[in-house]
């Protein structure tokens, strides 16, 4: 979200953003889905465990199952 200068947006003014423009939204922030409604979202949703790269690059293949198979308005927490 940095390129799109989208950096330091609150989750209700960046889901909106986002909303539309992306199939997919990939998060760390385990807090998402109890601060926004995302009943009225169509974006489906992943929750990544953790953000530091190192620690998520064992995780590929599970975020990758997860695109392909994920429904709009799905949301899936992958666990490490």
């Amino acid at each position: 979200m940095q390129k799109e200068g989208w950096g330091g947006i609150k989750n209700g003014e960046l889901m909106q953003r986002i909303e539309g423009r992306f199939d997919v939204f990939i998060t760390s922030d385990k807090n998402l889905r109890y601060q926004q409604n995302l009943l009225q979202r169509q974006i489906a949703i992943i929750e990544l465990p953790f953000n530091a790269r190192r620690l998520v690059m064992p995780l590929v293949g599970k975020i990758l199952s997860a695109i392909e198979t994920i429904q709009p308005n799905g949301y899936v927490a992958i666990e490490f």
